[in-house]
């Protein structure tokens, strides 16, 4: 098997890495592997320490390429804090578990059970989330509806 091919086939086993193993990065070394391949078909009787080189020099461009692409192209989401659980909180109602005292307790929200920093409040008080500090909920009290 020739070097090209080689590394065509490296490409085409990193491509489908990446559509099995999703993670945005794999693509780029694909893309490297692929342009050394191609060079590779066209000037056959370049060494290894080449052929490495190349692939390393395609690899640092591709990932700056591809960095640079989604700086400029963000990926729409339409739930953009999916990965972040402590910033999805914010404006829940949480139950104090362990009352507050002295401006921290425990407050449980769904099934989770959270450090949290507020004015005092008993076991059973319901209060909302205003906003998530080194994973420490801070909580305020929720204000009653006018009479």
């Amino acid at each position: 098997m020739s070097a090209g091919a080689f590394w065509l086939i490296a490409a085409l086993v990193l491509g489908v890495t990446e559509l099995v193993l999703p993670g945005v990065f794999l693509v780029f070394i694909a893309i490297a592997a692929a342009i050394t391949g191609v060079v590779m078909l066209a000037l056959p009787d370049l060494p290894p320490i080449v052929q490495f080189a190349s692939f390393a020099i395609w690899s640092g461009v591709a990932v700056m390429i591809g960095r640079r692409w989604y700086r400029d192209y963000p990926v729409a989401s339409s739930d953009p804090m999916l990965n972040d659980r402590g910033a999805r909180l914010i404006g829940e109602i949480v139950t104090v578990e362990q009352a507050i005292e002295s401006g921290s307790g425990r407050v449980r929200q769904a099934d989770g059970s959270w450090p949290a920093r507020g004015p005092d409040a008993p076991t059973g008080a319901r209060m909302r989330v205003v906003a998530i500090e080194a994973g420490v909920l801070v909580v305020e009290t929720i204000a009653l509806p006018a009479a």
